[in-house]
This record gives structure tokens, sequence and C-alpha cells, in this order.
């Protein structure tokens, strides 16, 4: 979706918009040549007319004429002798109204207060340093604001406007005017006899047009010293409230703030549509040793293009996009965009009932998405009519969403994140996202987001060494290159960058309503020596493998976005056996580490080695019996969520029913008796979409799943609706059943029946609830029927009932199932005071309830 063009928020509305436009920016070269020749011109003229002035230096500076004060009459007659002047090269301001434009006309003098009897003389102003001059011209002045507006000086206010291309310019104030000199190189000053500086205005007049307009350079920084305290300490936890672009009214005159941090910079200027891209009119002031650069542009509201023009160290320059930009041009541009919100949520009754169960003690079933590929083509708003409707008839309780932030490339999924504040634009604004957020919550579904804080991508535009040095990455080469990805790593331990994360992460949740973040690949951010061979990679101070800075940083992370937003969840992807993942940060573990604070962690040992299990072929599956009993003797190390991702369908992994042996029916067999074991194991749920109706075919972000599958029309479609049938009764099932959920994290919520079955490919186990309700699930991963099959059960639960065989018809199964309730025998087995017969349908679990 393009971003709407820029809008004129934030202008005095009685201003009428100018109607001409400027010239084609490729003739401004030629048209600063100009304009230093119609300077000459000038000189000349106003030599023969006996009238005193500066003489021009070879770098265009006056000198003041001592004592001497140039007439109105003078200064028109000045004007008027200008030739070839280039025309302009206009901001986006307009003429005040008409009865301006007769002031200007006339040239009224500016006063204080009442205008003199006689005319006001304008005086030459102090001449501007030679190498101020030099630093605005060529993009290096770290202090514009120090030389440029208004200044007292002996004898009044000196004015100092900086307007490449402008043929004239002259400060209004109420109904006066004064013309400022000319003194070259798109410089105008003037001294005017006053005691104060009022405030005023500018009118500009180009070539073919006359704009008045505010000084940008009158005007007081717009952050205080509490902000660049905290930018500075690294601990300005609402960071992207004061960095990046914000319409505000400063001063009583509306427009936007600009800040961008680049502590390496020479100098930073401003660029955007409004200047057609060339910030030489637009210097940025340094706001000390904060690092932060400051503009307040008047004028420009919402819907701006902008970037920023950086000058490095060595003097080259750079046009960067905004790192703290919450709205972006749609890719492949990458420009910056003007944003405020304006969306008003309607989701309050979700979110102040959302904290009411921590994560890993509620049902969590999660319907992994990627947004752009679910349904191809669909914006953020057409995605809210259909997506929390089908999510809610199945039954998950949050869906998550592969990465949204922006990325330049579709095929990284967004892993290669550019505009950490930004929603992709491919789908729509921010307010857009928002909409799909609350009308998820407004379904009862929670929404969880992939956040990519381990790395970034090396686009010249974006992040990578930005200010000309090493500055979100790491200075040493050896810990700044990602081995994997081609990308850069984060500087975990700059305060500025960790700032910039974990303000990031507070972001999300807070302005978006995401109710939980899942952090992704935080094994590489964990271990200096990931995917590196030895040399490779340097130890820490204690001469191990750990990244102390990535470690302090997620624990900051953690505690940081729990403390501010109750209520929501975090989500480890990690892949190794680090101590104390889910583990609050002020608990030490074995390794002397305090926890990092997540809330959930993803299980890639019980995902890896349950399918390992799944893809052999039955008569096979007793000797890797223990890949699907091993997961329960680490199940509560930690709080763990199951996944079955997007990672794991595709690359030539095959889909997740493609992953079972056999024929076409034992495939989808196979398929519904995993899924229910799953649903019934310790831990949470994730299921990537497709998946839920047996999809055939990997996953392609080009073309999202085959929903045609689905189709009446379709001659198997009814072995595919049969799974997906199947996976809204597990969610239905598992919401109502407090055993499936309540206890996962707690070993006295699982007993094994039966784990050592090799031969007969069964499991059978009991989850209880915190009362202590039991449920029975049993798997038989074998195709054959298995009659009066014995398991132990306890024997104070008179009847048990069936409440889910995924073996029915209406499934796809061969309907061998329990019509009636099941007695249990005073007959002791596995280890429990009595035990039950069943009929164990093939290729199947069963869940069993108390009667």
């Amino acid at each position: 979706m393009t971003p709407s063009p820029p809008s004129p928020h934030g202008s005095d509305p009685r201003e009428p918009k100018a109607t001409k436009a400027p010239r084609d920016p490729k003739k401004i070269p030629a048209e600063k040549a100009a304009v230093r020749k119609s300077v000459t011109a000038k000189t000349a003229a106003e030599t023969a007319t006996g009238k005193k002035t500066a003489g021009k230096k070879a770098a265009g500076k006056k000198t003041a004429a001592a004592g001497k004060a140039v007439t109105k009459k003078a200064v028109t007659a000045k004007t008027a002798t200008k030739k070839a002047v280039a025309s302009a090269v206009a901001k986006k301001s307009v003429a005040k109204k008409a009865g301006t434009k007769k002031a200007v006309a006339a040239k009224r003098s500016v006063a204080r207060e009442a205008p003199p009897a006689g005319p006001l003389e304008v005086a030459l102003s102090p001449a501007l340093d030679a190498d101020d001059r030099e630093r605005l011209l060529h993009g290096t002045h770290h202090q514009p604001h120090a030389v440029l507006g208004a200044h007292p000086a002996p004898g009044g206010i000196v004015y100092r406007a900086f307007r490449p291309y402008a043929r004239s310019v002259a400060v209004v104030t109420g109904d006066l005017r004064a013309e400022l000199h000319d003194d070259g190189d798109g410089f105008f000053s003037g001294l005017l006899p006053l005691r104060e500086v009022p405030a005023y205005r500018l009118v500009v007049a180009y070539e073919d047009t006359v704009q008045e307009t505010e000084d940008p350079y009158r005007f007081l920084p717009t952050l205080g010293d509490l902000d660049l305290h905290l930018i500075g300490e690294g601990r300005h936890e609402e960071l992207w409230t004061v960095l990046g672009a914000h319409p505000l009214t400063h001063q009583d005159v509306a427009g936007t703030r600009f800040c961008v941090w680049a502590p390496n910079a020479r100098a930073v200027r401003l660029a955007g549509a409004f200047n057609f891209w060339d910030g030489i009119g637009y210097p940025m002031r340094s706001l000390g040793s904060s690092g932060v650069w400051e503009l307040f542009v008047p004028g420009i509201g919402e819907g701006e293009l902008y970037k920023f023009d950086i000058t490095r160290p060595d003097g080259s320059r750079t046009q960067r996009a905004d790192p703290m930009a919450r709205r972006t041009e749609t890719p492949p541009a990458t420009s910056s965009v003007v944003e405020a919100s304006h969306y008003e949520w309607g989701d309050e009754e979700w979110m102040a009932r959302r904290g009411e169960r921590p994560a890993h003690e509620a049902p969590l079933s999660i319907y992994e998405v990627h947004l752009p590929s679910w349904r191809p083509g669909l914006t953020y708003r057409q995605l809210a009519e259909q997506l929390p409707a089908y999510v809610r008839e199945l039954g998950f309780t949050h869906v998550e969403l592969m990465p949204i932030a922006e990325h330049p490339f579709g095929g990284s999924w967004g892993y290669q994140v550019t505009g950490f504040y930004a929603p992709t634009a491919r789908l729509g604004t921010p307010d857009d996202f928002r909409f799909l957020v609350d009308a998820l919550h407004r379904a009862g579904i929670g929404v969880l987001m992939d956040w990519v804080p381990a790395h970034f991508p090396r686009d010249d535009w974006a992040l990578a060494e930005f200010d000309g040095r090493t500055l979100y990455e790491h200075e040493d080469p050896l810990r700044a290159a990602h081995p994997d990805w081609g990308t850069l790593e984060f500087d975990y331990g700059r305060r500025e960058v960790r700032n910039f994360l974990v303000a990031n992460a507070v972001y999300w949740c807070e302005e978006f309503h995401i109710d939980g973040l899942r952090v992704d690949a935080v094994a590489s951010m964990l271990y200096l020596d990931y995917s590196r061979e030895p040399g490779q990679w340097t130890p820490n101070e204690h001469g191990g493998r750990e990244n102390l800075d990535a470690v302090a940083f997620l624990q900051e992370m953690n505690a940081t976005v729990y403390r501010r937003v109750p209520g929501v969840v975090t989500i480890a992807e990690e892949s190794t056996a680090w101590d104390g993942v889910t583990r609050a940060t002020h608990h030490r573990g074995p390794s002397g580490f305090g926890g990092l604070g997540f809330g959930l962690k993803w299980n890639m040992g019980w995902m890896h080695d349950s399918l390992q299990y799944m893809s052999h072929e039955p008569v096979y599956r007793r000797y890797h019996h223990g890949e699907m009993t091993f997961s329960m003797v680490y199940a509560y190390s930690e709080n763990y969520v199951l996944p079955i991702s997007h990672d794991e369908v595709v690359h030539g992994k095959k889909s997740l029913v493609s992953k079972m042996p056999g024929d076409w029916w034992q495939q989808r067999a196979s398929l519904r008796a995993y899924l229910a074991y799953m649903w019934a194991h310790p831990g949470k749920q994730l299921l990537f979409m497709g998946q839920e109706f047996a999809q055939g075919a990997e996953w392609s972000e080009e073309y999202g799943p085959d929903w045609w599958l689905l189709d009446p029309a379709y001659g198997a479609e009814a072995d595919h609706r049969g799974v997906r049938e199947l996976v809204g009764d597990l969610n239905s099932v598992y919401r109502s059943t407090p055993a499936l959920w309540e206890r996962d994290t707690s070993a006295d919520g699982f007993a094994w029946v039966v784990g050592d079955a090799a031969d007969d490919n069964v499991l059978a186990f009991l989850r209880r609830d915190a009362d202590g309700t039991p449920l029975l699930a049993v798997s038989h991963f074998s195709p054959v029927v298995r009659h009066d099959y014995r398991l132990g059960v306890p024997d104070d639960i008179p009847a048990w009932y069936e409440v889910l065989n995924t073996d029915a018809g209406r499934y796809g199964g061969s309907d061998v199932f329990h019509p009636d309730p099941v007695k249990p025998e005073p007959q002791p087995w596995h280890g429990h005071p009595a035990s039950i017969r069943l009929t164990l349908p093939p290729l199947s679990t069963v869940w069993l309830r108390p009667a």
C-alpha cells in the first residue's frame, strides 16, 4: 500500500498553498552558479549608486560598513538589479493572506512597537564568520542555530537566514516588514534596531513564487535535559517519544520535530520530499554530548517523506532512513514517513483481563501466521475481516505473527529488519495494523509477535555504520558479523544500543497492544562462538564463550517489559541447554548467572525428537521409542512451548503431513495422532498455518497456504477438512480441560501410565489439574487395532468416557471408538491400583476423562 501523499497537517490554516511548482532539482548546481553571478552584478550596481556596502571576498563574505545605515530605498534599488536568479526549491509553506502579500510589495520596516516617524533603517549585520559560512555550505556545521535566526547584537537584533536559490528574504512581524541584505550563496542578513527578538516570520521570494514561513532557526530545542540525560544513560524506556519524527506544536507553532542519534557525525541535515532531497538549507543542531541532533521544522506534518543527510567523520555524506521511524515507504522504496497515530482502541475488556493468569498457568494454543501470505494481497484491514473469525473457529487462543517490522526483502520473511519501530507498509499504515490487533482482541484472541533483536542487514541506507563508524554493530569485526545470515549483530554492551532495543520491545507492547514477544535467535545472541570456528571468536573477560553483554540485555529487556506491561509474555527461541532461560533474573542458577527472565521457551528438543520418531515406518518405531519419552526427562527444567513452526515446513523439510510415512490414509492418521499427542503433552502448543488442514506442499511465502484443498469441488476436500475439524476439537477440549494446561510447569501434574511399551508403539499418561482431576491420554502409533489393551488407572475414578478420538470417522478415521463409559477393574496394572481395557484404534490418540 503506497503511503498517502504529504499532508498539510501542522501548517497555518490561514495560509493558501503556493500554486507554482519549483524547478527540477537536477538544475540546482547551475542555479547556484547563476546566484553567484547575479550577486556579483548586484554588487556592481550598488557601487554605481554611491552607496557604501561590503566588498565581496572570494568566499562571498561581507564586511559590515561601520556605522553606515542603508535606507529602504537603497534596499529596493539593490533588489531591482538582480539578474538570472535561480528558481525556487521551495519548502511547503505559503503566503499568510492577501493582505500580507500587499505588505510584501510595500516593503514596510519591522519595529518592536509602533513604527517610527521616519523609515526604519536596516543596517548591515555583523559579518558571518567565514568558517561558519563554509561549514553551512558544506554540511559540516554542528550548531546552525548559533548563527542563523535572530540574535541580540550591538545596535539591535541581527537576523540571518540561509535560503539557497532564493531571490530575496524579508523579516515580517505583525504588519511590519524589513528586507534582508543578500550576502551571496543563499545567505541573507540584516541588523534591526530592536531591543528584543519579536515573534517573526520570513517572506522568501523565489523566481516564480513568494512564500511566507516560520524560521526553523528561531526555535528553542524541543528536547529537555531529562530526556537527554536518560538517552545518555541508556535508560529512556520511551525512546520512541523523543527520537524520530513527531508532529507537534512548539512555541505556539505547528510543525514536526526531527531527532536522531548520530554521535560520530560531523553534521546532520534533514532531507525530504519538501526540499527535493537537498538538505543544504536544513542543518540540524547537535545537543551536546548526547550524540542527538535535532531540528524543529514548522509547517511540516504527517505523511512527509524524509531521511537524514549525514556527514561522516571523513567528510563523505550518506542519506539514511530514520532508525526510529514509526512509518516507512512501501519497499523497495526506503524513505521514512512522518507519522502520528489517531487510532481509538476498542479492546478495553481484553486488556483489562489478559493478565488474570500467568501464561504458563493458562491455556495457550498458538496459530503461527505469516501475514503477507496468509491470504496474499490482503491489507491489515482486510485481514481483520477474515483472520479473527478463522482463528476463533479453530479455537486457538493466540496468533503469533512472523515479524511485521519493516524489512526490505520479502524473502527474509521479516527476519532481516531495517525499520524496528515501523509495521511493514506492504499491508497498510501503522493505524491499520492497530485495527487488526484490535479486531483480534475483540474476537478474544491474543497477539504474539516475532521480535528480532539478534541482527540487522547491511543495507547502506539503514543501520550499518549509520553515522560513518560502527554504531549499532559491535566495533570488533569478529563480534559484528553474523556468520550464518550475512548480517550484523548488535553491540549489546553499548548502553544506547541496548536502550534502542529495550525501548523497542516496550514500544510494540504499549503502542500496538501486543500481548507477547517471541524473541528470535536467542542462542546466536548468547554464545560468542555461535557458528564460529576456533580463532573466529574472542572469549569474554572470564575466558568463556558466553556473551555477557547479551545476557545483561536480555535480562534488562524482560525485566522492563514485565514491569511496564502487565499481562504480556516473552518467549525465547533458544535451541541449547542454557541454564535458566525462564528463571527470574534475580535468581542465580548453577552456572552463576541469573535467569534470563523469559516467560516461556520453545522446546526445540521435543520438536526434533518427536518428528524424527514420526518419520519412521511404524514397524521401526519400536527402535526409536526413546525419542518420544526423552522430553519428559527435562520437561520441567523450563516453561515450554511445543513448536511446529514455519521452520519445519520449508527448505526441503516437507509439510507436516508429508513427513509421515505410508500411504495417504496412514499419513493423515499419523498426523492426527501426533497432533493430539502434542496437545496432551506438557507445554503450550504452536502450529504453523496450513498444517491445520494437512497441506501436502511446503509453505511458500509467495503463494501462502493451499486454500483450494478446502474447496468442496475438490475430490479430496473431506480428507483435509477432517484434519481441520480435529484441530478445532483439540482446541475446544483443551481450553475446557484445566488438566491439559494448569500445571504444565509442575511435575505433579503428569504421571506415566506406560512409557516403555515400545513393541506396541503405545504411550499413555495422566495429566492433572490443580484439584487433581485427571485426563488420560493414550497414543498408539501402529497401523493395527489392539483389542482389550490393559492400562493402569487410579482406583478413585468410577468410570472413564472418551472425549476425543483421532480415529473418528468425521476426521477421516476408521471410526473405532468407545461409545460407552469404560469402568475400571480392580486389577493392578502399570503400578496403579486399578486398570481398564481399551480397544486402541490404528494410528490414533484417545483422550478419556472421568465420567
